[in-house]
């Protein structure tokens, strides 16, 4: 039988060089690598919360910066668009301010009976042209004097008038769309100082009631 040496204790095989308390130390590492996996975890997710949160703020910064940009574009675009319409207008007015004297001209062997033959075919041609161009005529006698309109190069009084008006058109006015290339030139009447409308209206009627009276009568 095999006596055993009393106080002999087995012990477990430690490496050569190797103490007891770095035995412990290594026993203890696997619980505190596992304590410290939750810890860096966390510390990932925060930088990555972080990084995400500078990456919308660039993006919002980027989108207004865009969206500034687009809304200056639309601006230059309508100024060019509204310089370009004000550009030709100018130059179709110019253009047609030179040709009113001719349309005078025109105006004038109408009302003398002048217009015939080939010279009317081109008056009307003219007329034609320049109506495409938006040149309108105005002014009729009988009208409300307007000075930011009409242009009174004779003036006198009447009594069947109630205001300044326009008696006669001696020569009329051009304009484009709301732009006046050249105001009628008119002669006004204005009524009789001291005169009440009543009366000039009750002249106006004597005048209309003469007027049918003497168209009544046989010749």
């Amino acid at each position: 039988m095999t006596e055993e040496t009393p106080g002999f204790e087995e012990k477990p095989d430690v490496p050569s060089g190797a103490t007891s308390e770095d035995a412990g130390t290594e026993a203890a590492t696997p619980a505190s690598e596992e304590a410290a996996a939750p810890t860096g975890d966390a510390n990932q997710t925060a930088g990555l919360t972080a990084q995400l949160d500078q990456v919308r703020t660039a993006l919002s910064e980027r989108t207004a910066d865009l969206q500034r940009l687009q809304a200056e574009y639309q601006n230059y675009r309508r100024r060019v668009e509204r310089d370009r319409v004000a550009v030709k207008e100018i130059a179709v007015a110019g253009l047609l301010s030179e040709l009113l004297p001719v349309l005078d001209d025109v105006g004038r062997a109408r009302d003398h009976g002048e217009l015939v033959g080939g010279f009317k075919s081109v008056a009307e041609s003219l007329e034609t042209v320049v109506a495409k161009l938006g040149l309108q005529q105005f002014g009729k006698e009988g009208e409300p004097f307007d000075p930011t309109i009409h242009e009174a190069l004779m003036h006198s009084y009447a009594p069947d008038v109630t205001e300044t008006t326009c008696v006669a058109i001696l020569q009329p006015g051009y304009r484009i769309g709301e732009r006046t290339i050249r105001p009628a030139r008119v002669a006004v009447a204005e009524p009789q100082p001291g005169a009440t409308p009543a009366a000039a209206n009750d002249a106006k009627e004597e005048q209309a009631a003469d007027e049918e009276s003497g168209g009544g009568e046989e010749v």
